[in-house]
């Protein structure tokens, strides 16, 4: 798997990686991430926008994959457990939805698991088919940013 996984500390490892991903982890550095409010923040138009969002973490999900954004999924409060797998190991689930940039999979073998803790993001490029939101430990709520950064 290709994803990236650090701590928002070391964002600036990754600006070289692009223009746009050195935006979006600036705007993450900069917000006040433990007290926004639900709903979505353009950071530069639809080409960079994140969704912010509060919930508590579940036993199963389905993976997915998106076609045209990469999505920084950053942890604003709490921790949860994040599967990746290689999107070439899955198989369609539901078939990739254009409006919404999104399709569902079946992923079943190479897949690894990977706990996302308070503070920390994960870059999760178009390849990396990932199911977000699981519990880790114990069900808990969990305040998450989703930066969508255009590809």
């Amino acid at each position: 798997n290709f994803m990236i996984k650090d701590k928002l500390i070391n964002a600036n490892i990754y600006y070289p990686v692009s223009e746009k991903i050195k935006m979006g982890l600036e705007w993450l550095k900069t917000a006040d991430t433990k007290n926004i409010t639900d709903g979505r923040y353009y950071i530069h138009g639809e080409g960079i926008y994140a969704n912010v969002q509060s919930y508590e973490t579940k036993s199963n999900a389905d993976f997915e994959a998106h076609r045209r954004y990469i999505d920084i999924q950053y942890i604003a409060s709490g921790i949860e457990k994040i599967e990746v797998a290689d999107y070439s190991c899955c198989t369609t689930l539901k078939e990739y939805d254009e409006s919404n940039d999104i399709e569902f999979l079946l992923c079943n073998k190479n897949t690894s698991s990977v706990a996302l803790n308070e503070g920390e993001f994960m870059i999760l490029f178009p390849h990396d088919a990932h199911k977000p939101s699981l519990i880790y430990e114990r069900k808990i709520p969990v305040k998450k940013i989703v930066l969508k950064i255009a590809f």
